[in-house]
């Protein structure tokens, strides 16, 4: 095993003012140091200096932070990642010997990875009431000579994050700039599956030169996030998931002796993987921890053929609707766009669109369904929607029951029921397995088991007769991760409510009926 470089007697490090040394390849011509660009206009400006192993890099990259960045932004601070070489004491060196009071340094007890020693500096960074942060890199790989024109677009309210790119030309372009041709190539091709994937337009996701504002960090939860290299590309689906402006400015280029520690197609991996995870989650596939905070266990299913799709039909414009168990509510949306008067009904403390409600009821209906009906105001409905709720119920008899009274003359009950036949489930049980999940028609949280048969005569039993009856296609797009507009979508959405339609106890993933009350109820 190779020794680890140790310090050495800096000639560089004695008393006195520390000098601006700027690097002339990292800077155009007519370049600068613009004291209208770096003035932080009463912000509290804050540069994060991330380093590991950086004994022979540090001081060059603290001699390249311009002096007017140096006199308007109120500190700049090492975190020091447990190097195993000198470069906490040589950073507490340069602190005491050059009389730099806004520089501080500060060193984890233990290594956090290059994710975790960023969200170490932001929880600082904000703990301190700071409003911009810079995150600058130890090793020298980026220009601090440009650092006022990181944060300047923050400052001025113009963006909430800046990334520096590598991608612009206007210092020249990667390859003038020393970037190997493999990793060029690699970066350009990530940039652009990353942005499809998005739906961005950045030039360039890979460069670690960054500066947000603090407050749009607040609203993003880091604490399941990785602490690996792909921290950043996490921070971006964030950021773009949750509509924060992001701005690019040009950046040079520069490869030098320094030491990279990234694994090249670990790294590709794990990008790819972060957003295969987060486009799982977003689309109610699976939660990934990392990205929680997006998971919506009852989405909107706005695929052709699904139950909302159905459900939309089933209900005209104006009608006055009670949905049952309406989740946060983005049906209830859809219907309050045409007109409809809806009425909620969940255990949701505040849904996400309680604005489109006319009225919103909370209740534990498993608890007890009947009595959270009999608690609503003595109203009638046109349409009283029950959409992947019975199959919740030991006993849904009760609350098809209780539903009977809420529907006005001509009302019609609205219910979808999972197909415990679909020929997943009978696959499933072929090969012996029958294995619960996060939802679909063996969620967890299924307490009874329907087909297309037992379905209707459940409602049949109950005093309802059928108005219409259908089923729903299997969502492949949510098992397959597809976009339900995308073209891949479009090609198979026909084919498969085809196949549906031809064989509906088989490939139908849910039953779908319309209901009305009998003259003479049987129950």
């Amino acid at each position: 095993m190779a020794a680890l470089p140790t310090a050495r007697p800096d000639p560089d490090i004695i008393a006195g003012p520390l000098p601006f040394e700027p690097r002339p390849l990292a800077l155009p011509s007519g370049w600068r140091d613009d004291e209208s660009v770096a003035d932080c206009c009463g912000k509290r400006v804050g540069i994060l200096v991330v380093a590991y192993n950086a004994v022979t890099t540090l001081l060059p990259v603290l001699k390249r932070i311009p002096p007017n960045v140096w006199r308007n932004v109120e500190e700049v601070v090492v975190f020091d990642d447990a190097s195993q070489d000198a470069t906490f004491e040589l950073a507490m060196g340069v602190k005491l010997l050059r009389d730099l009071p806004k520089l501080t340094v500060l060193r984890h007890a233990r290594n956090l990875g290059y994710g975790g020693n960023q969200r170490a500096g932001y929880r600082y960074m904000i703990g301190r009431g700071f409003d911009v942060v810079v995150l600058l890199h130890g090793d020298g790989q980026y220009a601090p000579e440009i650092l006022a024109h990181l944060y300047a677009p923050i400052v001025r309210g113009e963006a909430e994050a800046v990334f520096g790119s590598r991608m612009m030309r206007d210092y020249g372009g990667p390859l003038k700039g020393g970037m190997p041709l493999y990793k060029y190539a690699g970066n350009r091709i990530l940039t652009a599956l990353e942005n499809l994937a998005l739906g961005m337009r950045l030039t360039e996701f890979h460069s670690g030169y960054r500066a947000y504002s603090l407050a749009a960090l607040r609203q993003i939860d880091m604490e399941r996030m990785t602490a690996d290299f792909h921290f950043d590309t996490e921070i971006i689906i964030k950021l773009g998931h949750q509509g924060m402006r992001i701005r690019e400015v040009p950046i040079p280029t520069y490869y030098g002796q320094e030491i990279c520690y990234v694994n090249g197609l670990k790294y590709a991996g794990n990008v790819a993987r972060a957003l295969w995870r987060y486009r799982r989650t977003v689309q109610s596939v699976a939660p990934a921890p990392e990205f929680a905070e997006y998971w919506v266990h009852y989405p909107l299913k706005d695929a052709p053929g699904s139950s909302h799709w159905l459900a939309q039909r089933a209900v005209p414009a104006g009608a006055r609707v009670l949905d049952i168990g309406c989740g946060h509510g983005f049906l209830a949306e859809r219907l309050a766009g045409r007109g409809c008067r809806v009425t909620g009904l969940d255990s949701l403390p505040q849904p996400a669109a309680r604005h489109a409600m006319e009225s919103y009821f909370q209740c534990d209906l498993s608890a007890n369904a009947g009595a959270a009906l009999d608690a609503l105001p003595r109203a009638v409905y046109d349409h009283v929607l029950l959409l992947d709720v019975l199959e919740h119920f030991a006993d849904g008899e009760a609350l098809l029951r209780r539903a009977a009274p809420l529907l006005g003359e001509n009302g019609r009950l609205v219910v979808s029921l999972p197909n415990v036949a679909n020929i997943t489930t009978r696959l499933m049980l072929l090969c012996g397995r029958w294995n619960y999940a996060d939802r679909g028609i063996l969620d967890r949280t299924h307490l009874r088991f329907f087909t297309r048969a037992t379905g209707r005569a459940l409602l049949e039993r109950c005093g309802y007769e059928l108005v219409s009856s259908d089923v729903t296609v299997m969502p492949v797009e949510l098992a397959l991760g597809l976009r339900p507009g995308g073209r891949l979508m479009r090609i198979l959405s026909p084919l498969l409510r085809a196949a549906t339609r031809l064989l509906p106890g088989l490939l139908g993933y849910q039953a779908f009926f319309v209901a009305r009350v009998k003259n003479s109820p049987s129950c």
